[in-house]
């Protein structure tokens, strides 16, 4: 059985090995011990030379993840953003479980760009869709600015696409006279949940101004109604059209801008669907989307179907 397991030419070697000490008159039985060293020995060297070959599933190796194979893999993306934001994003009705507006029409033109279909989804307010992109359970935002603390756990698809103000807003008769960030001091502020104006705003916000966050647009307008707050910060866009279907005391934008704001398309970092593949995809498509400059037929169709949906 020994013998059997050799190949032919460690088998020579050990014939030739053998007939030596015979010739030489040295003892059989030592000379024996020292060849079977010298051939284990030289099986050894070949072995690590010569790995085996693995055949069946585990000859193939497993893909890393975010591969382009994990990525090509991916048959659907979920996409959300915030749900108050007309004409860009909001829920048709309080029980729809999608989103619409100008950027759920921008998830379907970008859906058949990469050939992966998107579903806009409303999944909660606007800090839930951060921590539901923060956790990988949605794949895509929307429509977010930039801010570094979004970078670990997003990528930013570049260029933006749409450039959007946000504004101070105070009530019609308010003598609030507002021209530089300071005059906002001693003053109270409102605005929305992990809203963000723009890096160097929300530096100076936190250190000198005094603003209270709600959950919702429709409730900061109405604590700046009701008196309860003396401006609200948002953008211009969207709060002055749910200022229009809220009603009540008027409202007006201070100028100039408190900002001017990239909204970028963002994937989690967490997504099922991230990888290299899929990366170049969407921005291939953003790219192509800034040169086609579509966003504005979007917007204005997200305008009139808010417009038709106002009570």
């Amino acid at each position: 059985m020994f013998l059997r397991s050799l190949g032919a030419s460690s088998l020579m070697r050990l014939c030739a090995v053998f007939a030596t000490p015979w010739m030489l008159g040295v003892s059989p039985v030592v000379s024996t011990m020292v060849t079977v060293l010298a051939v284990t020995s030289s099986l050894d060297a070949q072995a690590q030379a010569s790995p085996p070959t693995v055949t069946g599933p585990s000859a193939n190796p497993m893909p890393a993840p975010n591969s382009t194979a994990a990525g090509m893999a991916c048959t659907q993306l979920i996409a959300s953003g915030n749900p108050e934001y007309p004409p860009y994003l909001w829920r048709a009705t309080e029980d729809d479980s999608r989103l619409v507006g100008a950027n759920a029409e921008l998830m379907q033109w970008v859906a058949r760009e990469i050939g992966i279909p998107i579903e806009t989804r409303y999944v909660g307010p606007w800090a839930r869709v951060q921590e539901e992109a923060r956790a990988g359970r949605i794949d895509l935002i929307a429509g977010a600015f930039f801010t570094l603390p979004r970078t670990e756990y997003m990528d930013y698809f570049h260029p933006a696409f749409r450039e959007t103000r946000s504004v101070v807003f105070t009530r019609g008769s308010s003598s609030l006279n507002f021209k530089r960030w300071s005059d906002l001091s001693g003053h109270q502020g409102v605005t929305v949940i992990n809203n963000s104006f723009g890096v160097e705003f929300d530096q100076y916000a936190r250190q000198s101004l005094k603003i209270t966050q709600v959950a919702s647009v429709e409730q900061a307008i109405q604590m700046l109604q009701r008196g309860r707050a003396d401006y609200f910060i948002y953008e211009d866009t969207p709060a002055e059209a749910y200022a229009a279907r809220a009603g009540g005391a008027s409202i007006r934008p201070l100028l100039p801008a408190v900002a001017h704001e990239g909204l970028y398309l963002t994937l989690s970092h967490r997504s099922r669907c991230n990888s290299a593949e899929l990366r170049g995809r969407l921005a291939r498509a953003i790219y192509k989307l800034s040169q086609d400059r579509v966003m504005n037929r979007f917007i204005e169709q997200g305008i009139q179907l808010w417009k038709r949906q106002t009570p």
